[in-house]
């Protein structure tokens, strides 16, 4: 017996019952729509998610972007409103065969038609259809996208001089094309699978960018004269106060996109131009609070939760930036979380919303910064605190207190590597021998991209390279290959696929101990790490590389041997 549809979905974890039998009830109480139309239209799941349930449903592969021709097929045999019509396109012909794309491949009315007309077999795939509509478009429409559809619906009715009133910038951010400009600059960013959406107005064009796997690509922007709108409909949606745009502002917006739900974190600061925006994409469904899934092998793992379970001390977790290191918290909080444990955090911002943890947003403005949140927590007998990043001394401090009164205590550094934490804790100010009390480890990574799997190519590696780089040490194949990226339509063509991480966990011995009482070098404090059974960020990517998880090129970017 056939699966249905709904059912498909939640085995797949991409739909909740609730909302399967929401769907339902619209379906009996409507028109009889198909249920995965209704999915769609009502956010609960995304386009591709119904079409390749669709795909396992019927047992037939999907058309991908690729296959769509380069030219019409058939064009003088077949109307193109009938194409558009039935949602049909041919995607390819033979002598005796013809494969269509099709968005409802059960239209047994539109297969005998092509099957009279061409007199050959025909071969169906399923189509997804926004897939479907932009190749139409390309192939017999105007060849212009959804955005430039969108702009040529707006009145131009913006003051090129910027000089704008407030009324009428809440009216243009209020107007649908702009609504629609906005969310489809934040659908096409989650299909990229961007982590940032840049919005960058400059002299005479605006230009938005998304940061995927850690590299920003430059993507299909409005016309500059739309900025003030566009930035305007974002900082509504943020709660930001629109009439001010000489400070810069931070907010947060809610959303439901292609079924998911969706946090951004939205900043804005004024430029020579106007105001640049940056939204930070929260994708709840798409972080994996796994250790294995984020970077973690065996041995290092290991390390760090037997520093993790102890019952007291300091954890840190460093590295620059959008390294991870967030993620790696919450990810140990989530191992932590239990009804026997009184978890309590203090971040700035609270990135994901845990249930079980008490989580302290940090509002400076009312006086509510890391160290005044900290003074007070530690009344609240927690047994484990989170401090979002340790910034400066009070908070360095009180950390130490926590942790000399038997709190296990979680926070994030910004150094290079693990060696040098030790360093720029002493420089802070930090005392020696509080420092060699409290902290119990360290851990510093950083994020490489990950090869795509569907196209990655295997080579054997150069012998000056296996050499140079002590290769055999991580494989027994001879001889020893590298993997290159190549490109395909799963990855956008870029030959890259998410990011992993490659990490160095230093677990504080009684020789690492005795020589930072001496204040000696980060350098002769990593050697002593190596001997006690270190492996290096460098020396865990080389790993990976091997290993075809990343490149030999993304593993020299991120770091270096000294």
């Amino acid at each position: 017996m056939t699966k249905r549809l709904g059912e498909i979905l939640i085995e797949r974890g991409k739909l909740d019952a609730a909302n399967l039998e929401r769907a339902l009830r619209v379906q009996e109480a409507d028109t009889g729509e198909r249920i995965g139309a209704i999915l769609i239209r009502a956010g609960m799941t995304a386009e591709r998610d119904v079409a390749e349930a669709l795909s396992e449903q019927f047992g037939l592969p999907l058309a991908m972007v690729a296959d769509y021709p380069e030219f019409p097929l058939l064009e003088e045999r077949i109307a193109a409103r009938f194409l558009k019509h039935s949602r049909v396109l041919p995607l390819r012909e033979s002598e005796d065969q013809l494969v269509l794309a099709m968005v409802d491949p059960q239209d047994e009315f539109v297969i005998k038609a092509f099957g009279l007309l061409t007199h050959r077999a025909i071969t169906t795939r399923l189509a997804v259809p926004s897939e479907m509509e932009a190749a139409f478009e390309r192939l017999y429409g105007s060849g212009k996208s959804s955005m430039d559809q969108i702009v040529g619906e707006v009145e131009t009715r913006e003051d090129e001089s910027g000089n704008e009133d407030l009324q009428q910038l809440k009216d243009m951010a209020s107007e649908a094309p702009i609504i629609r400009l906005v969310s489809l600059i934040i659908s096409h960013a989650l299909e990229a699978r961007a982590s940032d959406i840049h919005i960058e107005p400059f002299e005479n064009r605006l230009i938005v960018r998304y940061r995927v796997d850690g590299v920003m690509h430059e993507v299909e922007s409005p016309p500059r004269r739309f900025s003030a709108a566009v930035i305007s409909r974002i900082k509504i949606m943020a709660s930001l106060d629109i009439a001010e745009r000489r400070l810069p502002q931070d907010g947060r917006m809610k959303l439901r996109i292609q079924g998911k739900e969706i946090d951004l974190r939205v900043s804005t600061i004024p430029t020579m131009h106007g105001e640049s925006v940056v939204m930070r994409i929260l994708d709840k469904s798409g972080t994996a609070l796994d250790f294995v899934t984020l970077g973690f092998d065996a041995d290092v793992l290991q390390r760090f939760m037997d520093v993790l379970m102890q019952p007291h001390g300091i954890l840190l977790v460093t590295g620059p930036t959008g390294s991870g290191k967030t993620t790696t918290l919450y990810t140990a909080l989530d191992k932590l979380n239990n009804p026997d444990l009184k978890i309590l955090t203090v971040e700035d911002p609270v990135e994901y919303q845990m249930e079980g943890i008490n989580q302290i947003q940090v509002k400076p403005q009312i006086g509510l910064t890391f160290a005044n949140a900290l003074r007070s927590i530690v009344r609240q007998d927690p047994d484990v605190i989170m401090i979002g990043e340790i910034r400066d001394l009070e908070t360095a401090q009180i950390a130490v207190q926590s942790a000399l009164t038997g709190h296990m205590v979680l926070s994030t550094l910004h150094t290079n590597d693990a060696a040098s934490t030790v360093n720029r804790l002493l420089d802070m100010g930090m005392d020696d021998y509080l420092l060699t009390s409290t902290v119990n480890g360290i851990l510093a990574q950083r994020l490489v991209r990950t090869l795509c799997t569907q196209c990655r190519q295997g080579h054997p590696a150069l012998p000056e390279v296996v050499e140079e780089m002590q290769l055999k040490r991580y494989t027994n194949a001879d001889p020893v290959m590298l993997y290159r990226p190549v490109g395909c339509d799963h990855c956008s063509g870029t030959g890259y696929m998410g990011r992993v991480s490659i990490l160095e966990m230093l677990v504080m011995s009684d020789a690492i101990r005795s020589m930072v009482m001496r204040h000696v070098t980060a350098g002769e404090i990593r050697q002593q790490a190596i001997t006690d059974g270190m492996q290096t960020m460098y020396e865990n990517g080389l790993r990976k590389a091997v290993a075809g998880v990343t490149t030999i090129e993304e593993v020299l970017r991120v770091t270096r041997e000294e």
